[in-house]
């Protein structure tokens, strides 16, 4: 079978990866499920899984299978498979859990203490097919295009996580400020607005990107290129700031931000990654607010969100690719082109 595949690190998204002609995927535990994928959406995390940012915290055995967002249809078992059987369509949360460790018994499944992440740690879905397990997959409603929602199975989720704690702090009227209304942040802001009554702030360089905030149901726009960011928040909250920032990307500009832009008590959740946090303790004391980290959801929240996506609270924006085009899309996102989010279609 095809498959997009990394051999060796690089800069240089143009060769990242190439496509190879591999064995397809053998069940050998009896929980086993294999997927002919149909969606596998393109994240940042591919990008910086090829530039090896990833490998000092995940070391990965290379050559290895990118694509973590998967859904298409069941096409094997193992023989003590029953929540799903052949023909079925699925999508595929990212990570294959063991179930019997402390975190995984405590519901904690991305702390796993004996994982395997596709397409991080082991083979993904860039390929036609996938070999992941009984507790990764999730039943599709009828109707729901496997390639549309597949983005879900990460971007959706990792979304949805870091919206769920911070609706926990938003309050009617209080504003919920969203930097960066790309592939994850324009679900997150979906997510924040369908289960809060916050006022909803999107900020992003792209004009594309803060038209598309604006029919998601942004309350208020602003454009860092042309307009100081601390200054609009603090015009838009009466000089309250916003009680929860969620940044969908993480760089050194946008987590400096949070000083100037958080309400006192409010928090600065970090989705978007490669940048760094250099802010004095005396900041963090003077405001009391805090940064969150934020990692993939669940596998319970990945069926909370396909439970919002069937009542069409949550909809994706996505562009279709080919499997041969991986390269092609990689640059792209490198070079900020793609609105929502790439999905590729084996």
């Amino acid at each position: 079978m095809r498959s997009a595949r990394l051999h060796a690190y690089t800069d240089d998204m143009a060769e990242g990866l190439s496509i190879d002609d591999v064995d397809k995927p053998q069940i050998t535990t009896s929980d086993g499920v294999v997927v002919a994928v149909e969606g596998a959406g393109w994240c940042q995390t591919d990008n910086h899984i090829i530039e090896g940012m990833w490998e000092p915290y995940v070391p990965q055995p290379l050559p290895m299978t990118l694509g973590h967002e998967n859904a298409g249809t069941v096409v094997e078992t193992g023989d003590e498979v029953d929540l799903v059987s052949e023909g079925e369509q699925v999508i595929c949360h990212p990570v294959q859990t063991c179930g019997t460790c402390r975190p995984c018994r405590q519901g904690e499944t991305m702390y796993c203490e004996n994982d395997a992440f596709n397409g991080l740690t082991t083979d993904g879905g860039f390929a036609d097919e996938l070999l992941t397990s009984e507790r990764s997959v999730i039943p599709l409603p009828d109707g729901v295009d496997p390639a549309d929602i597949a983005p879900h199975a990460d971007a959706g989720i990792t979304a949805y996580h870091a919206a769920k704690k911070a609706v926990g702090g938003l309050n009617p009227g209080d504003a919920a400020v969203i930097i960066g209304v790309g592939g994850l942040g324009h679900i997150g802001l979906q997510c924040v607005n369908e289960m809060s009554a916050a006022d909803i702030v999107a900020v992003d360089i792209k004009e594309s990107a803060r038209a598309l905030a604006d029919d998601l149901g942004a309350h208020y726009t602003v454009d860092p290129e042309s307009e100081d960011v601390a200054d609009a928040i603090g015009d838009i909250t009466d000089g309250a700031g916003a009680a929860q920032v969620l940044d969908f990307v993480g760089a050194d500009e946008t987590t400096a931000l949070a000083p100037d832009i958080c309400a006192a008590g409010g928090d600065h959740h970090i989705i978007g990654y490669g940048g760094h946090i250099h802010e004095p303790a005396q900041a963090l004391v003077n405001g009391e607010f805090a940064f969150q980290g934020n990692i993939v959801g669940r596998y319970a929240e990945l069926q909370e969100l396909v439970a919002l996506v069937e009542r069409e609270a949550v909809n994706l924006h996505t562009s279709r690719h080919d499997l041969e085009d991986v390269n092609e899309v990689a640059e792209q996102l490198e070079h900020g082109e793609i609105d929502g989010r790439a999905v590729i279609t084996p």
